[in-house]
């Protein structure tokens, strides 16, 4: 029996356009983040979804909302589905952590499974919980199309677990941007990814990462990496 999850990340909230680290804090959607999800909606109009789940953080619930409306359905809230906490680092600029935690920065950037939050979650526990949680809505929704609205670090560590990596490869997992859709198939305890990171619904005026400066750097990085694993 085939359950289909289909995964999105939430829409652009202030700590995106504003670079602040965002885990636990409870900030909601910008108004194009609003824009965003609107047209997220639009396009999931005429995919079947039967069941919806959100992270119980303002900035999902927020982005499942307009899910919610066209598609008629209630939105099943989880804690489970939050985003990492950051401890420390909530609601600190992205360019003064490296400043402040320049260890734990580093494992961030370049060694992410081993990375700890300072009183916060460390990678193995957050990835640790949102695999229990999928597999706790696919055990309760059997053969139905599940939409999960969570958050960027929980889709990418999901990702990598969803491909068969362990975790130390998650650093070769791409960020996606804000209402990326992930559609994975589970059928006889195996994940097959249909879709991931798709973003056909915005251009880039609305999308969030094609407009900062960290994706630029970014994608070179990701380019330096696959020319030495070369």
């Amino acid at each position: 029996m085939r359950t289909r999850l289909i995964f999105v990340r939430h829409a652009e909230a202030q700590g995106n356009i504003g670079r602040v680290f965002h885990g636990w804090t409870d900030s909601e959607l910008t108004e194009k983040g609003h824009i965003q999800a609107e047209r997220l909606a639009e396009r999931l109009k005429d995919v079947n979804i039967d069941v919806l789940y959100s992270s119980s953080l303002k900035r999902a619930l927020q982005t499942a909302g307009y899910i919610a409306k066209i598609k008629n359905l209630p939105i099943i809230r989880t804690d489970k589905l939050k985003e990492i906490n950051g401890g420390d680092w909530e609601n600190m600029r992205w360019d003064e952590l490296p400043e402040v935690w320049p260890e734990q920065y580093d494992t961030w950037e370049n060694r992410p499974h081993e990375h700890k939050m300072p009183n916060g979650e460390s990678m193995e526990e957050f990835q640790g919980r949102l695999i229990d949680e999928v597999k706790h809505i696919i055990a309760q929704n059997p053969g139905k199309d599940v939409c999960i609205v969570t958050h960027g670090t929980a889709i990418r560590v999901l990702m990598c677990y969803f491909y068969g990596c362990r975790l130390e490869e998650v650093i070769h997992v791409v960020w996606y941007d804000n209402t990326a859709v992930s559609i994975l198939d589970y059928e006889e305890g195996k994940f097959t990814i249909v879709m991931q990171g798709d973003t056909s619904h915005l251009d880039k005026d609305s999308s969030t990462i094609e407009n900062q400066e960290w994706w630029v750097e970014y994608k070179k990085s990701l380019a330096k990496r696959k020319r030495e694993g070369d």
